[in-house]
């Protein structure tokens, strides 16, 4: 067993122990810490090749203007449903109604987009007109007459009328000047009396467009026009351009659909989220929910796009068009070169939905379903292995929630469904997060066991911190979290066991830092603010992280899923403003984590000074009376390569620690690969203005005589890799 003080935890199942070796004695001086490591004791399992996944969902811009790299907002005009942050009890999203508000999140919002004032003002003017959201007259509000329109498979269209040549319609937008200058435009459109549309991309300042393009051929008929636009080199790099889609002569049209990529995109992804992914060697990754997933039907993203329906997202507000839908999704998998997983929809979907998914994906290509995704062009069965039966069904927040009995029957009629479309798929049920969900877990577990194996954790930890909070306090109770949890996945284990289930495993498909600011109140000693609240973005994430992967790796082989939340514009990752992408720490911590699949955990002792969390999470203090725990947190391992990897983390608050490492039964290099991520504060950030303020260092180490000496910083992780000496 591993020693954390009061918190418990555990080490190796059926293997090897991680142990923190003063128990009964003395503890450490402050400041310094020793480890030993006994490489010639090796655990029986390896480290699973799933421990560093990620979830993407349709939440905001997590994949549209996200991973997807095409430009424009509400690119189906659709009518724009914004969120009052509130649900009906049946977990549906309240749209908002009050004129004045929506006026208020359309203002914000392109202000944080970085428009100008004139675009939000006319922006929010034109909703009047029925202009779809974010667009704007192209020409004045006085010559461009819009109204609402249908589309050719149904749907919202939008229709203009236009009083001379120039004039239509227009969206203010980044573009990724820094990487492209060419760029792909797509127009569904017809028109009774126009013949063709000028397209054009114009400068923050300037009366002459940067590109320009006019595409022919509209008619009364829909009809996809296409062309490029290049923009003039001469062009600024920076500042929000005017996309605009203009008449060449008076009269109306009707536009179904609009869209803006740049011409180095990836199948339609952004290459920057592409490129970063695959360098991070990301094994997995879960989709397409999340709470979206509870209202998605899946064949709605199937198919040709002008096909595709425009749907409000009913988890989040605002529009899903539907053009990232499983193509999409399996074709940015294999561009990143990671396997997909699909949470399916067991809120408001059906078991035969869900059937139907699974030979989409897996049949063969005579098959009905393998059939439509063969016309797709995808002959070949997409073999996709891992399927989720329903996402967070035990919250209030979900479509069609339900108790812990309700789940029992759904999953009783999902699995069978789902394995007889496909008996050698992996699924995966529902669990309640360990922390808190135990009456769920064990009615989920007593009621189908002879069909359960595998069952999912989403430990989203934190609460509503109150504001008087010392910022370091909140640090504090997030490093004793991964303690406190490490126990209550053993508990789950043993539940799982003791009910027969042979071999039981554990997923966890959705993690981060969950904590939130408390309501403002009167006190003038509130101390905790946005910028210094820990939470996914910030260094602390990275370390939560690892620290989060040393306790799953500790429980091999029960824990054999990690898939961290999200890809881009959700939780910790990446970002992407103003078409810019850019890596959160976490996203630096895990590629160097990456490197420990499928390496040999060996037996590692570690000293270091305690510290005492100070329990102001609501979750952790429901979860535990106290919690102590070392300041250093350590795991090694034996990669195929032979070189030993060393993972360690200063969790601790009290300063530096000076580390003395010694290692046995191992034939080091004189020189070792050090990379660690540190800053001064744990919730230092990266931002659009200084995407590198945290960012991995690397560096070279001496070992000699198989010691090595260290001197890590608070809030740090880092990595070591040591070859072993040639011979």
């Amino acid at each position: 067993m591993q020693r954390f003080g009061l918190c418990v935890a555990i080490g190796f199942l059926g293997a090897l122990a991680n142990t923190a070796s003063w128990a009964g004695e003395s503890p450490p001086e402050p400041g310094s810490a020793t480890v030993t490591i006994r490489a010639g004791e090796r655990a029986e399992h390896p480290i699973p090749r799933y421990i560093t996944g990620k979830f993407c969902e349709h939440l905001f811009n997590n994949i549209s203007n996200g991973m997807d790299s095409q430009i424009l907002r509400n690119p189906t005009l659709a009518d724009w449903p914004f969120w009052t942050g509130s649900m009906t009890p049946d977990g549906v999203t309240v749209f908002e109604s009050d004129a004045t508000k929506i006026d208020g999140q359309l203002r914000q919002q392109a202000a944080r987009l970085g428009w100008p004032d004139k675009a939000r003002d006319a922006m929010v003017r034109v909703r009047a007109d029925a202009l779809a959201c974010w667009w704007i007259p192209e020409g004045g509000r006085e010559a461009v007459a819009t109204r609402p329109d249908t589309g050719p498979h149904g749907g919202r269209a939008q229709r203009v009328e236009v009083a001379a040549a120039g004039q239509g319609i227009a969206q203010w937008t980044w573009l990724p000047l820094h990487r492209a200058r060419k760029y792909e435009v797509e127009i569904l459109a017809r028109s009774p009396e126009i013949g063709s549309l000028t397209v054009g991309l114009w400068p923050p300042e300037g009366d002459r467009p940067g590109a320009e393009a006019v595409l022919g051929g509209l008619s009364n008929d829909w009809k996809w026009l296409r062309g490029t636009l290049e923009v003039d080199p001469q062009m600024p790099a920076e500042g929000a351009y005017r996309f605009t889609v203009a008449a060449d002569g008076p009269g109306q049209l009707v536009i179904a659909r609009a869209l803006l990529r740049p011409a180095d995109h990836v199948g339609g992804a952004d290459p920057d989220v592409i490129r970063l992914l695959k360098e991070s060697k990301l094994p997995l990754l879960r989709w397409p929910g999340g709470n979206f997933v509870s209202g998605y039907h899946w064949e709605d993203g199937i198919g040709p796009l002008d096909q595709r329906p425009a749907r409000p997202n009913y988890a989040w507000g605002g529009v899903e068009t539907n053009f990232f839908g499983t193509d999409e999704f399996i074709a940015f998998c294999r561009a990143v070169g990671c396997e997909p997983m699909i949470c399916i929809n067991a809120g408001s979907g059906t078991p035969e939905e869900a059937a139907r998914w699974i030979e989409y994906c897996n049949g063969p290509a005579d098959s009905p379903q393998g059939r439509k995704r063969a016309t797709a062009g995808h002959p070949e069965p997409y073999n996709v292995r891992h399927w989720e039966i329903g996402n967070e069904l035990w919250g209030r927040w979900q479509y069609h929630w339900t108790t812990a009995a309700g789940y029992v029957d759904r999953y009783r009629q999902f699995a069978p469904a789902m394995l007889a479309a496909d008996p050698d798929i992996v699924l995966y049920a529902c669990g309640a997060p360990a922390m808190w969900g135990k009456a769920w877990n064990d009615r989920l577990i007593r009621d189908t066991a002879s069909s359960l194996r595998r069952i999912t954790d989403h430990p989203l930890i934190g609460g509503d911190v109150p504001r008087v909070t010392d910022p370091m306090d909140v640090f504090r109770d997030f490093m004793a979290v991964p303690d406190v949890l490490a126990g209550k996945w053993a508990g789950l284990r043993r539940a799982m066991e003791a009910a027969g289930i042979e071999s039981p495993r554990l997923a966890v498909t959705e993690l981060q830092m969950f904590a939130h600011l408390g309501p403002r109140g009167s006190d003038d000693k509130e101390r905790l603010e946005g910028d210094n609240l820990v939470s996914p973005g910030t260094l602390a994430e990275a370390l939560y992280d690892v620290l989060i992967y040393h306790r799953a790796i500790r429980q091999a082989p029960f824990v054999e899923m990690v898939t961290h939340s999200a890809t881009v514009n959700h939780g910790g990752g990446l970002r992407k403003e103003r078409e810019r992408v850019y890596a959160q720490p976490c996203h630096h911590a895990q590629t160097a984590f990456a490197e420990f699949a499928g390496a040999t955990p060996v037996q590692i002792e570690y000293r270091s000074p305690e510290e005492q969390a100070p329990m102001v999470l609501p979750d952790l203090k429901n979860a535990a009376p106290e919690c102590r725990y070392e300041s250093l947190d350590a795991l090694a391992a034996v990669a195929a390569d032979g070189s030993l990897l060393v993972s360690l983390v200063n969790r601790g608050s009290a300063g530096p620690l000076s580390l003395a490492m010694e290692i046995k039964d191992f034939d080091a290099a004189s020189a070792a690969q050090l990379r660690t991520l540190s800053a001064d504060v744990p919730w230092a950030v990266n931002r659009l203005e200084s995407p590198n303020a945290v960012a991995p260092v690397d560096s070279t180490v001496e070992v000699a005589e198989g010691k090595i000496t260290l001197d890590l910083k608070p809030y740090t992780v880092a990595r070591l890799k040591i070859p072993a000496r040639a011979r």
